[in-house]
């Protein structure tokens, strides 16, 4: 299967990987994120660590608050 946007995952690789050298029970490799078994590998996620900054302008942004309908 080929075209574009698809690409082919080396499975054996990652299952080497996961449960070969890092020891993990294949229940475990299986519900890991893509993200976090990338870290347990030791690759830098490409994600920056959310300062405060920025957690008040996602507050601001997106409240915390409900806006009910009241049925009468």
């Amino acid at each position: 299967m080929s075209g574009a946007g698809t690409e082919r995952f080396d499975w054996a690789g990652l299952m080497q990987a996961g449960i070969g050298m890092l020891r993990l029970s294949p229940a475990i490799f299986w519900a890991l994120t893509p993200a976090e078994f990338e870290l347990m590998l030791g690759k830098p996620t490409g994600f920056k660590p959310l300062k405060r900054a920025r957690l008040e302008e996602l507050l601001s942004a997106y409240p915390d608050q409900r806006n009910e309908v009241k049925h009468d």
